[in-house]
C-alpha cells in the first residue's frame, strides 16, 4: 500500500525546479556539510552541522518546507542564529531528492527518522528538540509519535492532511486526490497527521501559522495544538509560510519558550 501510495503521492506532489543550492554564508560560519545514510533503503541525505559556541546546552534538528532551496530555507530569517546564540547547535536536512540527497524512496518520515538518528549521536546526552516548517514539521508527525527522541517541538505552517491541503490549493488535482482517498485509503488515514498528534512523545509543542493561509486553516493549527497538548498562535496578515516575516522576533521567541519549557517539564 505504501509503495502504491507513494507513487501517487509523488504524482500530486507540487513540482518544482532543480536548483542548486547555496552554500550557507559567511556569518553562520563555522559548520560542518554532511552526509546522512539512509537506512534500510541505500543513499543518502545531505545535511549541515552548525555545532553551538562554546559547550552545547543541547541540538535542533531544523527541517525545510517543500521548496527547491531546501535546507538552505534556514540560511534566512535568524532560527539558525538565535539557537546558536541560546547555546543549541542545529542540523539541517534536506529530504531526499533535494540538494544532494539521494532519490526519494518511501515516505518522506523516513527522512526525519533518519536525520533524528544523527542528531541523537551527536547530542546523546543533551536535550534535543525539532523544529519543522510545513511539510517538514508534517513528516516529522509520525516519527514523533513513535520516538521518545526530542523533548519539544516547534511547527509552523502545518497542514493536518497534505491531500486535503491539496485540495484547497489547487483544485484541479480534485478528482486525483479522491482516487488517493478512496483506492489507498488506509495510506491516506495514515498521513493524517491528526491521527498522530496525540501521541507525539514531547514535553512541549507549539504549532504557529498565517490568518490568511489558505491551505493550513486557524482551526487547522489550533486543533493540532490541542491534540498535542501544546499551544497554538495564528498572525494576522500572514499567508503561507509568511508568519516568520511578518512576526519574526515573537516567532523565534516562542520556538526559545518552547524548548525552554520542554527542558524543565522533562527535569
Amino acid at each position: 500500500m505504501e509503495r502504491v501510495s507513494n507513487v501517487l503521492f509523488r504524482v500530486l506532489a507540487p513540482r518544482l525546479p532543480e536548483v542548486e543550492q547555496p552554500a550557507p554564508p559567511a556569518s553562520l560560519e563555522p559548520y560542518e556539510q554532511l552526509t546522512i545514510p539512509r537506512r534500510g533503503r541505500g543513499g543518502v541525505l545531505s545535511a549541515t552541522w552548525f555545532p553551538a559556541p562554546g559547550t552545547a546546552r543541547g541540538a535542533v534538528l531544523m527541517m525545510p518546507p517543500w521548496l527547491e532551496w531546501g535546507r538552505a530555507y534556514f540560511h534566512r530569517r535568524g532560527r539558525i542564529e538565535v539557537l546558536r546564540e541560546a547555546g543549541y547547535a542545529v542540523l539541517t536536512a534536506d529530504f531526499s531528492g533535494f540538494g544532494g540527497s539521494s532519490s526519494p524512496h518511501g515516505y518522506f518520515e523516513r527522512d526525519v527518522d533518519d536525520a533524528l538518528s544523527v542528531l541523537e549521536e551527536r547530542c546523546p546526552d543533551r536535550p534535543r528538540h525539532l523544529w519543522g516548517v510545513s511539510s517538514g514539521g508534517y513528516w516529522s508527525h509520525p516519527v514523533l509519535a513513535r520516538r521518545d527522541v526530542v523533548r519539544g517541538a516547534m511547527f509552523e505552517d502545518v497542514a493536518p492532511h497534505l491531500i486535503e491541503w491539496s485540495w484547497r490549493t489547487a483544485p484541479i488535482g480534485r478528482p486525483m486526490y479522491l482516487v488517493f482517498r478512496f483506492v489507498t485509503s488506509s495510506a491516506y488515514r495514515f498521513l493524517d497527521i491528526r491521527r498522530h498528534a496525540p501521541f507525539l512523545k514531547v514535553a512541549a509543542a507549539t504549532y504557529v501559522s498565517g490568518a490568511l493561509d489558505h491551505g493550513v486553516l486557524p482551526a487547522d493549527t489550533e486543533e493540532l495544538a490541542r491534540r498535542t497538548g501544546g499551544q497554538a498562535m495564528v498572525v494576522p496578515e500572514a499567508k503561507h509560510l509568511g508568519p516568520i516575516r511578518v512576526a519574526n522576533r515573537r516567532i523565534l521567541d516562542l520556538a526559545l519558550e518552547t524548548f525552554e519549557r520542554a527542558e524543565a517539564a522533562a527535569d
